[in-house]
């Protein structure tokens, strides 16, 4: 099933239980899918990556603002925030932990050759089409640093 097909079939079940913070998060999603679809030109069906790409970006967006607002002391606008970025969340695939994520750069500098922080260009290229959807970009460029640096 598409991404589209589940999240309307997600909004149909959070009107029924008239989930307000879950429908708005799908709406969002619902809309991007839709932005995404008419920007090329045509109604053609988004790739996988293109979607994980999407999700990615709203579940960032919704935590960066709940970040700011918790820095302002306003905690009741962060909580919708986190609770639409968790119902998007939903849709992309298990997120990796940091010990397989190291696996995979320490595999991949090995493989390039990589030795220090001139590398990390490459060795974050290669990292990140491997590892799409499935670790955020932050946690990989930390990793990346903390072991060419090393």
């Amino acid at each position: 099933m598409s991404l589209q097909q589940d999240v309307m079939a997600a909004m149909k079940t959070a009107m029924k239980e008239k989930d307000q913070v879950a429908l708005e998060a799908l709406r969002a999603v619902k809309s991007a899918i839709l932005l995404a679809q008419t920007s090329t030109g045509s109604k053609a069906e988004l790739s996988e990556e293109e979607e994980l790409k999407m999700l990615q970006k709203l579940v960032k967006q919704r935590k960066d603002s709940a970040a700011i607002y918790m820095e302002q002391n306003r905690e009741d606008l962060a909580k919708p925030e986190l609770d639409q970025a968790e119902v998007i969340s939903q849709f992309l695939p298990e997120a990796m932990s940091e010990a397989d994520i190291e696996k995979v750069v320490e595999q991949t500098i090995a493989d390039v050759g990589a030795n220090g922080m001139k590398d990390m260009g490459k060795v974050m290229g290669i990292v990140n089409k491997a590892l799409a959807g499935r670790a955020d970009g932050k946690t990989i460029a930390t990793i990346v640093k903390a072991k060419l640096m090393a």
